[in-house]
């Protein structure tokens, strides 16, 4: 009977919960950060590459 009552108790499992509840809330913020700069970034870009590729005689940046 002790055996049942302790396997009912055993709270180690919760750990492991926990550790997985944290892990997905930390994925979820990379991934919208990486989504949200990837944008950013990209236009940086772009807007370099086209400085870049003007003429001396056109306007500048």
């Amino acid at each position: 009977m002790t055996t049942i009552k302790n396997l009912l108790m055993d709270t180690s499992g919760a750990s492991a919960a926990e550790y997985a509840l944290i892990l997905a809330i930390v994925g979820t913020g990379i991934a919208v950060a990486a989504f949200t700069l990837g944008g950013s970034i990209s236009n940086a870009m772009n807007k370099a590459s086209n400085c870049i590729s003007r003429t001396a005689s056109s306007t500048a940046c």
